[in-house]
């Protein structure tokens, strides 16, 4: 009886709370994490599979690299490659490719630096597109709450709102794909977002197919206490995950070793 008595108590607050807001604050929220990840380094752990026509792996390639701020922009420099470090070669290229890029930046004009400054912030709000239409294009659910990495999330499911119409390239499949979001109940903040799709997808005019019940898996950690970045990126599925000119892939993206920028944004240099 008391156990029925407190699940009568807590149905009503758990009915009382909109999913629509509470994707709609996290969707705002995610801009501020776009402004603060600009100060942080990371690793990036790049894991593509190839695949034979019944799933199975055929080969695998690794590589790592590290992302850091070079004059207010990004820069990935290959340091590992299978998990092993670079041959001497290897790493001799990628330092003079560091180099160059280095002398190029620093000695861009005021117009050149803020042409790539706007082309960063260009392809960053790009890829914000997708994020930015979700409280549009989908029909939201309060499943229940869970712990997620120690913390309390609210569980929510997505299906297409009927009658959404797209409103670019990169929300385009949303009417294909069903969605279950993990957002974090103090930061409401996207902790992991699981991705579904209902029917075949074709990309970047047919060159990219996803298959019926394709799952892309976005995981997101809180760092120093002060903004969620990625923890790791996955797409897979039973059969095929995408098809590339008929080669079937999967992938794997991890993010690691965050460090903040001790300094200045246009003082970071190669390590």
């Amino acid at each position: 009886m008391k156990l029925i008595a407190l699940l009568s108590c807590g149905a009503p607050l758990l009915l009382g709370i909109d999913p629509q807001e509470i994707v709609r604050r996290s969707v705002e929220l995610d801009q501020r994490n776009t402004q603060l990840a600009s100060s942080y380094t990371y690793l990036q752990r790049r894991v593509v599979r190839e695949l034979d026509r019944s799933g199975k792996v055929k080969s695998q390639e690794v590589e790592t690299w590290e992302v850091t701020l070079l004059e207010e922009s990004p820069y990935r420099r290959l340091v590992a490659r299978n998990d092993r470090p670079l041959s001497p070669q290897e790493q001799q290229r990628e330092e003079e490719k560091l180099r160059r890029s280095m002398e190029e930046r620093r000695h861009e004009s005021i117009e050149q630096h803020e042409r790539r400054l706007a082309e960063w912030h260009k392809r960053q709000e790009k890829q914000r597109e997708p994020i930015k239409d979700l409280p549009q294009a989908f029909s939201f659910q309060l499943t229940g709450e869970e712990n997620l990495d120690g913390r309390p999330v609210y569980v929510i499911d997505a299906m297409p709102r009927p009658g959404y119409q797209p409103k670019s390239t990169s929300t385009s499949f949303f009417p294909k794909i069903k969605l279950r979001l993990w957002i974090d109940r103090t930061d409401f903040q996207g902790a992991k977002i699981e991705m579904e799709s209902l029917d075949t997808i074709s990309l970047g005019a047919v060159l990219v197919r996803l298959s019926k019940g394709t799952r892309l898996v976005i995981e997101q950690t809180r760092v120093n206490d002060e903004v969620w970045l990625p923890k790791k990126v996955s797409l897979a599925a039973s059969a095929r995950v995408f098809v590339v000119k008929g080669l079937n892939r999967e992938l794997e993206v991890t993010y690691s070793d965050y460090k903040k920028l001790p300094v200045g944004p246009r003082m970071i240099a190669a390590q």
